[in-house]
């Protein structure tokens, strides 16, 4: 009897003293457009989109897991529901369609990931000119990335577009050749392309033509099933972005967030 006592004792205490496995973190599945958008993101993983989301993690003990697309396929990866979201990305009403945006039919802008512009970009000597409402001086198309949502600011106003360049240097590259009367380009491509080779044979407009701000959307299916993480993050987003930590980062890059 002491035996199979003690031999009950020792398997409680070999019990009790055994470490609790932890707990494995939540993953959520994120896509993002297959090319640099700089100081926002690359596509090898770095700039401020992944700087945030990385802030976010740790505060939720959530792991991220990225993967790096064509933006038309990512987009249609979230509205498929195989990917748990998709950033950055701009607000479109038909946008919901494909995934969630923080605040639901009341966009909760307090809870972007960053805000960026829209701006014109016209060859050397050109006479193309913007005013913030109406374009003058056009002798051809202009032209926007597949798939960005300043597509609908101009064709609004039934101007000629062109949509075929999936990369901003693609675009200017375009507009040089003169088969594009102007471009219009994220602010954060353009800040670029302006630094760059190209820079001679441009020039860019100063008034923009919109300013967004850009999102995490979650997909329908994460929306639905986890709702309460879907919350948490978002709101953590918001913290995260307004944190010492992150502003020091954007402070470093000169940008807004």
């Amino acid at each position: 009897m002491r035996n199979r006592t003690t031999c009950y004792c020792a398997c409680i205490l070999l019990v009790l003293s055994s470490p609790v496995a932890a707990a494995p973190r939540e993953t959520v599945t994120l896509c993002f457009e297959a090319q640099d958008v700089k100081p926002w993101r690359t596509e090898k993983g770095g700039g401020l989109n992944f700087e945030l989301l990385k802030l976010v993690e740790q505060r939720l003990d959530v792991r991220f897991d990225f993967q790096s697309i064509p933006w038309k396929r990512c987009l249609a990866q979230l509205k498929a529901n195989a990917v748990d979201g998709a950033f950055a990305v701009s607000y479109k009403p038909d946008r919901r369609e494909l995934g969630e945006y923080p605040g639901g039919e009341n966009l909760d802008t307090s809870k972007r990931m960053h805000t960026d512009t829209y701006v014109v970009l016209r060859r050397k000597g050109s006479k193309v000119e913007w005013d913030g409402k109406h374009f003058s001086n056009l002798d051809g198309a202009i032209g926007f990335q597949l798939g960005y949502s300043v597509g609908d600011v101009l064709r609004a106003q039934n101007l000629e577009v062109d949509e075929g360049s999936q990369r901003a240097d693609e675009l200017a590259r375009k507009l040089i050749a003169g088969r594009l009367a102007a471009a219009a380009v994220g602010g954060s491509d353009a800040a670029g392309l302006m630094r760059g080779p190209l820079a001679p044979q441009l020039e860019q407009l100063p008034v923009p033509i919109i300013e967004k701000p850009y999102f995490l959307i979650l997909s329908h299916a994460l929306v639905a099933t986890r709702p309460q993480l879907a919350t948490r993050i978002w709101s953590t987003m918001e913290q995260a972005r307004n944190s010492p930590d992150y502003k020091k980062l954007a402070q470093a890059e000169g940008v807004r967030h």
